[in-house]
């Protein structure tokens, strides 16, 4: 077992679903895997692996914030052996170009965070997806007749600043909207020479305040699971 997941080395599958919340695995687990079986519960982030239209998939949190997911899916790469990772989560929009339920396939994030830099030595402050997961979900979606957004995003370790100004650098690379995470998991995939990929959904319009409602997010995050589970079987 790794230091921050307890399951055995043959109970995380190959392809790993990973939202930021843990009640959210939770969710997918209990919706839509078969003999799913909780597999690691170490501070509470949930770990389960069953079988998704006869596919073993596991699907676990990675918290929030480059830190955590760059230490889960170092751990599920590197101890587990997993190939593919898809980052599954919500972002908030910088332009109203874009509306609430959106659908985003990320093909680069970028950040100023210097965690790739001091992790790996990748200096670079975009980095792509990675392997071919992004096109897999790009030809999926258009076979479930489902609009995805391939798109630039910001990953920030900072969720409240003092202004209210698009960041520089979200600018600077055409990011339509901006998350905490995927930077982190595309850096630790290039590096060990791994696949990973990120599908958001629209929670928040930035600029005009609208947001996703409580009773509302159960059904729009439902779209971006089924597309997850329904590309890994392809993967």
């Amino acid at each position: 077992m790794s230091v921050h997941i307890s399951a055995k080395k043959e109970e995380i599958a190959k392809t790993v679903l990973q939202p930021g919340d843990p009640l959210r695995a939770k969710f997918i687990a209990d919706h839509y895997l078969t003999d799913a079986k909780l597999v690691s519960t170490t501070r509470n982030i949930f770990y389960y692996t069953g079988l998704y239209k006869g596919q073993e998939i596991t699907v676990g949190a990675s918290g929030m914030g480059v830190p955590s997911i760059g230490i889960y899916s170092y751990e599920l790469y590197t101890e587990y052996e997993v190939e593919n990772i898809v980052r599954i989560g919500t972002c908030g929009a910088y332009t109203p170009e874009l509306k609430l339920f959106d659908i985003l396939n990320v093909e680069n994030a970028a950040s100023e965070s210097t965690y790739a830099k001091f992790a790996w030595e990748i200096d670079e402050e975009i980095i792509s997806n990675q392997g071919n997961l992004f096109n897999v979900i790009s030809h999926t979606a258009k076979e479930l007749s489902l609009k995805t957004i391939p798109t630039n995003i910001h990953t920030s370790d900072i969720f409240y600043r003092k202004s209210a100004e698009v960041p520089q650098i979200a600018t600077k690379y055409n990011c339509l909207a901006v998350e905490m995470e995927a930077f982190a998991l595309f850096a630790n995939a290039q590096f060990l020479g791994k696949n990973a990929a990120t599908i958001l959904t629209v929670s928040d319009i930035i600029p005009t305040r609208e947001q996703i409602s409580a009773d509302e997010r159960e059904r729009a995050l439902r779209t971006m699971m089924e597309l997850a589970l329904e590309s890994a079987l392809r993967f």
